[in-house]
């Protein structure tokens, strides 16, 4: 018999199976793994097919060794690679790929190891070991054995390896997995008129039908989640529900695990390998009833699934930046519509697609338009323009009377910042000379706790300037302001402010999510302060205040999603107050009349989705127009514009029907570690008409230097 194998190789967009004999012996199956010659390489790949010898004109090699003997990729699976790869214009081998965890892929000399427990059980009757045992401490062992088997570590002492000796005992190991977490189950919350009728709603469609749950912070969406994937439990149905990364916090988790005790699996990127594969493993056994996770756990191989759920659907990491650029929300509506299941997305603050699709009809539009208890916050905006003129160039002076009033009543409150580090820019005040990434040619970013200056784009560190390379001045000035030094400030000018700080910089080690969240729980602090982090999946009943400064920052981003960015982040860490109690939000900003900001105040989407469609109608942008980016990369800068300039000669020779095409211009940032980068933007009604030529251009591609990517509805221009 020949094996069909489809192997990973850095040649081009080459994307073929090769064939190799199976050796006598080796049963294999389709989508298992196999380490086969290729060259002089031995390279692991899938196996995509099985068929009879047939004699061909060249020697076929065989196979090394079978990796798997259970397949890794399932029909189910498989269909969906070759669905990512038609849909991206990606190889099908990167769409693989990219749906296992690092333990599972075709990737050679590369072996999670399972974990064990070892455990002591007799090796003989009972009876049998204790009538020889005269050695008191043996005794004790063996008694201690009489129920069963214990962890070895509770026995070990010189007189169990007497027992071990004699064979009146013996050692077994167990798999365990790294993550066995459990709740303590609580009783479930009686749901409001409004949840029910949501939840009755959806549980009446017993096959495809996508839903978009639009709930106003603190409406109670996840409860809804519970009582729907609680009512598929009861059908032997299984669900997997996606939030993204930045929300999926221990307080979510810990929501879920009370609710249902046990049966569930996590997967995000928090997790080390060994634990994404032990995770896979359960869902794979159909160990469990629920997998939660970021983007990647749509492809979990889950069986019996009755429901997918997509939390905070508006959320743009539900896009995969790298290659193959799919979208796990495409996925989720794919594998519904496949398994004729239902789907939910649900957001406080929806997409402008998704909200349109629920117009139209494309979706079934199901609303939570009030709080569980409390009332919406009250929004105050506040002009910087004013403040500045008072000497206030960080905090309002309503803003800072509302934190001390906070502090003094043993409330706490929770401060935006979405810039990190402490400054933004460091400068020379006689020469204007600013230290700059040398392979971004962005300025640094200094971070005071560990001295350094930093590159946000590529990685690049080193230690701070203390004197000017062209002046030689020692007193550098310091510009901008990130969440560090905020910290530092709101200690030493908010009397009894205790703060802690949630970023990037203070969540990179394992558990550290986690221990600022139980600390702020705890009340060992009174403010948070953090960047978008702290905008979702956070709730503190105690917190009565929610402050943002540079309210008004993502506008500056030439992104003509930057007014949607904005409305989202906003209305998102509005939600984060007064979930117990009446809350308050103070939102600073220079440009505070912008729509995008008063609809906040005035916790109007509607009016906000209307003044956005006015826009987007009149530059031609989505909805009413599908996107896509042409991306060249490379290191010659006028290379990249001479391809782009016939790229774009190409499609116009086509005379495309409802078709602008933009550019080449350079992208947003034009040159990230050495690589310059240069941008064609696609605006289009047919998709069909424009992905044949989309797919040649990445096919018949001749310049090695330079590397086109293809993004079809790019979230990040």
């Amino acid at each position: 018999m020949v094996a069909d194998v489809l192997v990973e190789l850095k040649v081009g967009r080459l994307d073929q199976t090769f064939s190799y004999l199976i050796p006598t012996g080796m049963n294999l199956e389709v989508g298992e793994r196999v380490l086969v010659p290729f060259g002089k390489q031995k390279l692991e790949g899938f196996v995509l097919k099985i068929k009879p010898y047939e004699k061909v004109d060249y020697e076929l090699k065989e196979i090394i060794e079978q990796i798997d003997t259970k397949r890794v990729l399932t029909d189910e699976l498989m269909d969906i690679g070759n669905y990512i790869s038609k849909k991206t214009l990606s190889t099908t081998i990167s769409a693989y790929q990219t749906m296992l965890p690092t333990a599972l892929k075709a990737k050679a000399n590369f072996k999670v190891p399972k974990k064990y427990q070892t455990y002591i059980e007799l090796n003989i009757p009972y009876e049998e070991a204790i009538k020889n045992i005269k050695i008191e401490k043996q005794k004790e062992i063996i008694e201690k054995l009489k129920e069963g088997k214990v962890k070895k570590e509770k026995l070990i002492s010189s007189s169990l390896q007497t027992l071990l000796k004699k064979q009146i005992v013996k050692e077994i190991k167990e798999e365990k997995y790294r993550i066995n977490k459990t709740g303590e189950k609580h009783e479930k919350i009686t749901l409001t008129e409004e949840q029910q009728k949501a939840v009755d709603e959806i549980l009446k469609e017993n096959k495809f039908n996508p839903f978009l749950l639009f709930g106003v912070t603190g409406s109670g969406k996840t409860e809804v989640y519970m009582s729907l994937i609680e009512e598929k439990i009861k059908q032997g149905l299984k669900t997997i529900l996606l939030v993204p990364e930045i929300s999926l916090t221990p307080q979510v988790l810990e929501k879920f695990y009370n609710r249902f005790k046990d049966g569930i699996a996590v997967l995000h990127s928090g997790l080390s390998n060994g634990e994404k594969y032990d995770e896979w493993r359960k869902i794979e056994r159909g160990e469990v009833n629920i997998v939660i996770g970021a983007r990647s756990a749509i492809f979990a191989p889950i069986d019996n699934l009755g429901l997918i759920i997509i939390d905070e659907e508006h959320s743009q990491t539900y896009k995969q930046e790298n290659t193959p650029k799919y979208n796990a929300i495409d996925i989720a509506l794919y594998r519904g519509k496949k398994l004729n299941i239902p789907v939910v997305l649900g957001s406080a603050t929806p997409s402008i697609e998704s909200f349109t699709k629920a117009k139209l009809g494309s979706y079934h539009l199901i609303e939570l338009k009030t709080r569980v208890n409390v009332s919406m916050p009250k929004v105050t905006l506040v002009d910087m323009k004013d403040e500045i003129k008072q000497g206030n160039h960080v905090i309002s002076s309503i803003l800072k009377e509302k934190l001390e009033t906070v502090i003094k009543n043993k409330k706490q409150a929770i401060i935006l910042l979405n810039k990190r580090g402490y400054t933004r820019i460091l400068t020379c005040p006689n020469c204007g000379y600013q230290e700059k990434c040398k392979a971004c040619d962005i300025p640094l970013t200094y971070h005071k706790s560990s001295g350094t200056l930093r590159c946000h784009y590529c990685g690049y560190g080193k230690a701070k300037t203390t004197v000017c390379p062209i002046c030689g001045n020692k007193d550098f000035k310091e510009l901008g302001m990130g969440t560090e030094k905020l910290e530092e400030y709101i200690t030493n000018n908010i009397n009894g402010a205790k703060v802690l700080r949630m970023d990037i910089d203070t969540t990179t080690k394992k558990g550290a999510h986690e221990k600022i969240i139980k600390s702020f729980q705890n009340k060992e602090a009174n403010i948070l302060v953090g960047t978008q982090m702290i905008a979702k999946g956070l709730d503190f009943e105690d917190v009565v205040l929610v402050g943002v400064l540079s309210g008004d920052s993502i506008l500056n981003i030439p992104d003509f999603r930057s007014g949607e960015r904005t409305y989202q982040l906003l209305s998102q860490v509005a939600g984060r107050s007064g979930r117990k109690n009446e809350g308050e939000v103070v939102i600073q900003g220079f440009n505070i009349d912008h729509y995008s900001i008063t609809c906040v105040k005035e916790h109007n989407y509607e009016a906000f989705y209307k003044e956005e469609m006015k826009i987007r109608k009149e530059l031609k942008y989505s909805p009413y127009y599908n996107l896509s980016t042409i991306k060249l990369k490379g290191k010659d800068m006028n290379l990249l514009f001479k391809e782009g300039y016939k790229i774009v000669e190409y499609l116009k020779s086509k005379n495309l029907k409802d078709t602008y095409i933009l550019g080449p211009s350079t992208s947003l940032i034009p040159k990230i570690n050495n690589i310059f980068s240069v941008q064609i933007l696609l605006k289009y009604k047919d998709t069909k008409q424009i992905y044949p030529y989309l797919k040649e251009i990445l096919e018949k591609k001749k310049q090695e230097k330079i590397i086109i990517d293809i993004d079809i509805s790019p979230v990040q221009m």
